[in-house]
């Protein structure tokens, strides 16, 4: 007797722990629990830890509620302004409610996934080039206003949406590398004209002052010469400015007058008749023309039959007469 009251606990208990390996279910802190009793929906959504079901009866179905990330397939669309582009995103999504995720829609990352392909598209043939290169953020808000609106019947709530690469054809991107080229020359030009007017405005401004004060201009002139003498270079080009020369012609004051081109210097008269009869056969030849701009006047007065003047450098030589009687 003893012994079939053993047995029959024994059964009984190895029956229970059967019953319990069969209910008990344990639910992960990342994971929701929906059960399903002979295909109906439980209004109760288990939570993580351990709970347990009718073996035979229910089906537990767990859901994943972590963030997803979704990588989206490259798309080739035509933009607004007729340019054709590869673009590639990825998804940021996760599920807000496990029982609608799994009732509304037969796989929810599919359905993900295909609608923001067709989003991408639509997005891509909405935008321009421009757009879709230096605009990211606004597109990124409207793609995700475009996922967002199915996805919330789903269950599934659109965390964030982001373009990653936009691919162009050499061409495009030759002819924009050549605009970007372009559009630098035509800035360093402008600076540079601008430059220049600054500059031109403060050298006029030095150029009053040194008219004022014309000893300014040869200070000027030694710390350029200081300035390059600090090279060590051995030969030193340096520009004589004209101004110098007329500040110190002023400065200076000559014992003389200068003699002018068409003054002639007649030479004194001898006097005694030595003089008189050494005259003639000690007449000066006359000097030799320098070759100058009087040159060629005298060779063109030649041609003409003028007798051309001995002395080119304006002090003529004319002989002494002769005494009466010699």
């Amino acid at each position: 007797m003893i012994e079939e009251l053993l047995v029959a606990a024994a059964g009984a208990a190895a029956a229970i722990a059967v019953y319990a390996g069969a209910a008990a279910r344990v639910v992960k802190q990342y994971e929701r629990g929906v059960v399903f009793r002979f295909g109906r929906l439980r209004d109760d959504v288990r939570a993580p830890g351990f709970t347990m079901i009718v073996p035979g009866v229910d089906r537990l179905h767990k859901v994943n509620m972590q963030i997803v990330t979704m990588p989206v397939p490259a798309q080739e669309g035509i933009t607004r302004d007729n340019v054709t582009v590869r673009v590639d995103a990825v998804v940021y999504f996760k599920v807000v409610d496990a029982a609608e995720a799994l009732i509304r829609v037969e796989d929810y990352k599919f359905a993900v996934s295909q609608m923001a392909q067709t989003s991408l598209r639509s997005i891509i043939g909405k935008s321009d080039l421009d757009d879709l290169l230096s605009n990211r953020e606004k597109l990124n808000q409207g793609l995700e206003l475009m996922l967002d609106s199915p996805a919330i019947g789903w269950g599934v709530q659109i965390d964030r949406v982001e373009i990653k690469d936009v691919s162009l054809p050499e061409t495009m991107k030759r002819s924009m590398a050549r605009q970007a080229e372009a559009d630098r020359e035509r800035r360093a030009r402008v600076i540079n004209a601008d430059a220049e007017l600054q500059a031109s405005k403060k050298l006029a401004e030095a150029a009053a002052v040194m008219s004022d004060q014309p000893a300014a201009l040869q200070l000027r002139l030694l710390q350029t010469v200081v300035a390059v003498a600090a090279e060590k270079n051995s030969t030193l080009v340096l520009p004589f400015p004209v101004e110098l020369l007329r500040f110190l012609e002023r400065s200076t004051v000559g014992p003389a007058a200068p003699v002018t081109g068409a003054s002639a210097v007649a030479p004194a008269e001898p006097s005694s008749a030595a003089a008189v009869s050494e005259a003639p056969a000690a007449a000066p030849t006359p000097p030799t023309p320098q070759v100058g701009d009087a040159y060629p006047n005298g060779a063109a007065h030649a041609a003409e039959g003028v007798e051309p003047v001995g002395d080119l450098t304006g002090a003529s030589v004319e002989p002494a007469p002769p005494e009466e009687g010699a």
